[in-house]
């Protein structure tokens, strides 16, 4: 058994990395849909059945546990496959909830009314699916009161980054935080809300300036994920390897997966 790990491309290999540095003792299983990827210009319905197919790939590998390392399948697709899909044995997990305590300055649990939060503007970078859903204005909604969210939606983003073309994701991380410093021209916090995106994190934090706090989802799922094993160790296997599968070209996804964590990933065919 392993804690199995997907996402629609190279992204959710920043959750993986965080969660497996956080947890050396888990085995963990990734499986990246690069085929498909990206899930943001897709509909709902589309990523529903796309998510699935991915998590039952994981299941086959032993993995009960399934952490969707992708925003998008998280706010368009997660809710409906714990309602209506996911058996009772397996768990599926998002990997929004943990950001939004950590924003909101909540514990990992805390169901208690919404609050006053001292963070009152905040950008949310994401992919268009994500920002269409407005899954994350809703989860906020039920932690905190008086929040102004701005949401952009990032397209072409991901696409660069699958395609491990750097100059051109930095230049897009420019154009969008500049749109949507048009209409929140001084944000306090900024919000990563697509896994792929913390690969360019110093892009991000450069364009919008030292005083903005920008919050990544890595470490915050990684956290999350130790606290949620703690108290469910039936999901933990034994060992501690890796594997790494994709739907896309094993080589060259092995080769921008390198380029960007900086050091070796080796995928198999999925």
């Amino acid at each position: 058994m392993a804690v199995g790990v997907f996402d629609s491309g190279l992204g959710g290999l920043t959750v993986y990395d965080a969660c497996a540095k956080r947890l050396p003792d888990v085995a963990f299983c990734y499986y990246g849909d690069n085929a498909h990827a990206p899930y943001g210009v897709r509909d709902a319905d589309d990523i529903f059945d796309l998510t699935c197919r991915g998590v039952e790939r994981l299941w086959e590998e032993g993995c009960d546990l399934v952490i969707l390392a992708c925003n998008t399948a998280s706010a368009a697709a997660l809710k409906r496959m714990q309602e209506t899909w996911v058996p009772e044995n397996k768990r599926v997990l998002g990997v929004f909830v943990p950001m939004i305590e950590a924003l909101t300055e909540r514990k990992w649990g805390d169901n208690s009314p919404p609050r006053e939060v001292a963070v009152k503007h905040v950008a949310l970078f994401a992919t268009p699916a994500t920002v269409a859903s407005r899954a994350f204005q809703r989860e906020l909604a039920f932690r905190a009161i008086g929040v102004d969210v701005e949401a952009q939606p990032c397209g072409g983003l991901v696409d660069a980054i699958e395609a491990g073309d750097e100059i051109l994701a930095e230049a897009l991380v420019k154009s969008h935080v500049e749109a949507l410093k048009r209409r929140m021209p001084k944000p306090e916090a900024a919000i990563l809300g697509c896994t792929h995106y913390p690969l360019m994190q110093q892009a991000f934090q450069e364009a919008l300036g030292a005083d903005v706090a920008v919050y990544s989802q890595a470490n915050l799922v990684a956290e999350s994920l130790a606290d949620y094993l703690d108290r469910r160790p039936e999901f933990v296997g034994a060992g501690n390897e890796a594997k790494f599968l994709t739907s896309g070209d094993p080589a060259s996804v092995s080769s921008h997966a390198t380029q960007f964590l900086r050091y070796p990933i080796r995928f198999e065919t999925a």
